[in-house]
């Protein structure tokens, strides 16, 4: 069974892919959708209650939480597909070359890796970008690279795995050069763990996002990315509460759906469960 077909019948991975689908439609088309612009402040009309004019409400300085909410979309999917991109582009070539010629480069490596492992992602993310100066791009570069450890790790000890198998012997045998090896016989047998990896690591990645955001260290005024509206909202749950629901309910949806999406692809890819 194809792995398309698999993962149609699997409900988890169905419902991911719905609510990130809609996310994503929601996301490219906010400019037109938006029924406001999202930065435009209207002092006289803020704090406004969800409904009316307004359908999600208004925040303090009167800008439009619906608007908001969907060009916010637009920076937190960017934000989580680009620091995983760097996580990946530097993480797996890491791992292959560790696992696949061992010896000496592989120990220094790991050691480098479990000094950085020995910190949790968030705070080595945190500590990148204070050293840094803060905005969305080094929000992106500093997630990208908290995470490098973890792909690194997960390549490894695929590599380690698949340089074992008697075809990689019998390709050695024939002749063929390490890279021959590497692109041809190691690397498809760590596509589908890094490709279920990834798919978890974005939720991750917009979570770690929003928090450096909440932090104020991630976007900066007056752009509309998740974090940063919750970060604005804070001080108004009481009488606007409106202000940090609805990005919070934002970024729910969007970590529920890669997680569930990224179960499913695991579930699948998984030869052990094939029929």
């Amino acid at each position: 069974m194809s792995v398309a077909r698999r993962l149609a019948r699997h409900r988890g991975a169905l419902v991911g892919i719905v609510i990130l689908a809609v996310l994503a439609v929601l996301a490219l088309a906010a400019p037109w959708l938006s029924p406001r612009d999202p930065i435009r402040t209207a002092p006289r009309a803020a704090l406004q209650a969800p409904g009316g004019a307004y359908w999600l409400g208004s925040d303090q300085l009167g800008r439009d939480v619906a608007s908001r909410v969907l060009h916010g979309a637009r920076i937190s999917l960017t934000v989580g597909l680009i620091s995983v991109s760097i996580a990946v582009g530097l993480g797996a070539p890491i791992g292959l070359v560790s696992g696949f010629y061992g010896g000496r480069l592989d120990a220094l490596i790991m050691r480098v890796i479990d000094v950085l492992l020995a910190f949790p992602g968030i705070l080595l993310a945190l500590a990148i970008v204070s050293v840094l100066t803060p905005g969305l791009t080094n929000v992106m570069l500093a997630v990208g690279l908290s995470a490098v450890p973890t792909y690194a790790r997960l390549v490894r000890a695929t590599v380690l795995s698949a340089r074992e198998n008697l075809y990689v012997e019998a390709a050695r045998a024939l002749g063929s050069r390490d890279p021959a090896i590497l692109r041809r016989d190691i690397l498809p047998n760590v596509v589908a763990p890094l490709v279920v990896t990834a798919t978890l690591g974005l939720g991750t990645a917009i979570l770690a996002a929003a928090a450096l955001s909440f932090l104020g260290l991630g976007s900066q005024p007056p752009q509309p990315e998740w974090g940063r509206m919750l970060s604005e909202g804070r001080d108004y749950l009481r009488e606007a509460w409106w202000i940090s629901t609805f990005p919070g309910l934002g970024i729910m949806l969007t970590v529920l759906g890669m997680n569930l999406l990224g179960d499913g692809l695991r579930d699948v890819l998984d030869p052990r469960l094939e029929a």
